[in-house]
């Protein structure tokens, strides 16, 4: 899966303030190691959010960009627990079926579109 392909999709796509909530709140799992997706799609989502990063949704905002760029370039153990805190506080304060919606969102969106065949093709 390209970073263009997502690119291209950020811009076809009106995504919310509440999206981008969602997406900064899977990037805290996926730094956490606590995200459940496959590997190419986490790789995707990765990509969705440096697509989003300099946006601020409802509740997370730059503070929270900023803790998720330390924490993608360095790796001490201070660090990962402050990344594991706020993942747990993102996930509190998002409810279950607002992240759920979000991904139904993205999945009938397009966003994983020929993603089968690239992970059948690794």
């Amino acid at each position: 899966m390209s970073a263009a392909h997502v690119a291209r999709w950020v811009q076809t796509h009106a995504l919310t303030a509440s999206d981008i909530d969602c997406i900064t709140t899977v990037m805290l799992k996926i730094l956490d190691r606590k995200c459940k997706m496959g590997g190419v799609e986490k790789i995707v989502m990765a990509q969705l959010y440096d697509a989003v990063r300099s946006l601020d949704g409802e509740r997370f905002g730059g503070d929270y960009h900023r803790l998720i760029a330390s924490a993608r370039t360095a790796a001490g153990e201070e660090l990962k627990n402050h990344i594991y805190e706020q993942r747990v506080l993102a996930e509190t304060m998002l409810s279950r079926p607002v992240m759920k919606a979000f991904k139904a969102m993205i999945r009938e969106q397009g966003l994983f579109a020929g993603l089968a065949e690239e992970e059948e093709a690794a």
